[in-house]
C-alpha cells in the first residue's frame, strides 16, 4: 500500500511541476510578445485635438468636382463638395447617382472635405477608383487639377 501511494504522490508532484513549468513558459511569451510590439510599434497620432485658440475656427476648404465625360452625366455639369460629405455610385442612395454607369458600383466613393482639403476615398467598389490614372487605396487628398475616374466617369476637382 504504501508502495502504491508513494509511486501516486510522485506521479502527482511531477504533473505539478510540470504544469507550473507551462505556466511560466505562457507568462513569459506573453511579456516577450507585448514587449516586442511596444518596441517595433509606430508612434500613433492623439486623437484628442489641441483646443482652438483666438476666435472661430477657419472653415473647411472645399472645392467642385466637373463632369469631363461620362456614359451618364452631362458634360460641364458641377458637384460641390464644402461641408459634407459627397457619395458618388450607381445606387439611388448617392448623392451623385450615375445609374447607366456599368462600371460603377452601387456605392463607389466618397468625397470628403476637411480642414486640409477635400480628401477622396473608394468605398470597397469593384473596379476601383483611380486618380490621375492611378488607382488609389485608401483616402488621398486632392490638389485642384486632379482627374478622379469612378467607374467610365471622370470628374476634375477644382477649387
Amino acid at each position: 500500500m504504501t508502495l502504491a501511494s508513494t509511486r501516486l504522490e510522485e506521479v502527482l508532484l511531477a504533473l505539478k511541476i510540470a504544469f507550473l513549468v507551462l505556466l511560466y513558459a505562457l507568462i513569459w511569451r506573453i511579456i516577450r510578445t507585448v514587449s516586442r510590439d511596444m518596441r517595433v510599434a509606430p508612434a500613433q497620432e492623439s486623437f484628442i485635438m489641441a483646443p482652438v485658440t483666438g476666435g472661430p475656427a477657419p472653415p473647411a476648404p472645399g472645392g467642385r468636382l466637373v463632369v469631363q465625360e461620362s456614359p451618364v452625366l452631362k458634360e460641364g455639369d458641377e458637384y460641390s463638395v464644402d461641408s459634407a460629405p459627397l457619395t458618388i455610385g450607381r445606387g439611388g442612395q448617392n448623392d451623385v447617382a450615375i445609374d447607366g454607369d456599368e462600371f460603377a458600383s452601387s456605392r463607389h466613393v466618397r468625397f470628403e472635405p476637411r480642414r486640409d482639403g477635400v480628401w477622396v476615398q473608394d468605398l470597397g467598389s469593384t473596379n476601383g477608383t483611380y486618380v490621375n490614372g492611378v488607382r488609389i487605396e485608401g483616402a488621398q487628398r486632392l490638389e485642384p487639377g486632379d482627374v478622379i475616374r469612378v467607374g467610365e466617369t471622370d470628374l476634375r476637382f477644382d477649387l
